[in-house]
């Protein structure tokens, strides 16, 4: 059955990316940093998981620059499991584990392990895929893990908001959006921030949640949702 819906899932997330009439903004800065650095830390919300590829197969593997690879950090839950699966078709490398902050990623299984392999593929020619709301929430608050990995590997960060209308969204703790195939849709690249390891990591994670709010306004925008109306209701 994992199987079964790996293949679905994929299937899902090509036919979305490759039919959605897509609106993209901010794709000059997001560029030169392909250009400068070889590995980035891409950061988008949970709920929108099943969009996040979009921006990958359209997008980013086709810019020039030291980054070749993508990568994307998945849970170890048995939902994880599927989406492992699925964008490992997509050509995406998967990484299992969390790292939503210092102390659970000593008690998560594979936490820790899941971090050092995200440092090192971001060393490497490689975009990592973060979800800093991942994997349990609280929906739309940058958890620390993302900030961490980011200046263990001397990388920036980029904050990436993707939104689509019409689409659907499921009871869960995120609200997952379900997408529609031949929608309209908008993929928006933040501001990058970048980091060293002297940097203040809270202050960080304050800015990262301040650009990828905007990010994701601006991305509700473009799809054709009203002001403040989508972003707020995922935080109800």
């Amino acid at each position: 059955m994992t199987s079964i819906l790996g293949v679905l899932i994929w299937g899902w997330m090509s036919l979305i990316a490759r039919s959605v009439r897509w609106k993209v903004e901010g794709e000059e800065s997001a560029r030169s940093l392909w250009t400068n650095y070889n590995g980035v830390v891409l950061t988008g919300w949970h709920s929108r998981i099943l969009l996040l590829p979009s921006g990958w197969i359209r997008n980013m593997k086709h810019w020039p620059g030291q980054i070749q690879n993508g990568a994307m950090l998945v849970s170890l839950s048995p939902d994880g499991e599927a989406v492992t699966r699925a964008i490992a078709h997509l050509g995406l490398h998967p990484i299992r584990g969390s790292a939503g902050n210092k102390k659970k990623a000593k008690k998560d299984k594979g936490g820790i392990r899941a971090i050092a392999e995200a440092v090192r593929l971001l060393k490497s020619g490689t975009v990592v895929c973060i979800t800093p709301d991942g994997p349990r929430g609280p929906a739309e608050i940058v958890s620390p893990g993302a900030v961490m990995i980011a200046q263990r590997a001397g990388v920036p960060i980029l904050p990436y908001a993707l939104s689509i209308k019409p689409a659907s969204r499921l009871s869960t703790w995120d609200r997952l959006i379900i997408p529609y195939p031949f929608a309209r849709g908008a993929i928006v690249y933040g501001e990058p921030i970048l980091v060293s390891r002297d940097s203040d990591p809270q202050q960080i994670q304050a800015e990262l949640q301040k650009r990828l709010d905007e990010a994701t306004r601006r991305a509700d925008m473009l799809a054709g949702y009203p002001a403040e109306t989508q972003s707020d209701s995922d935080k109800t």
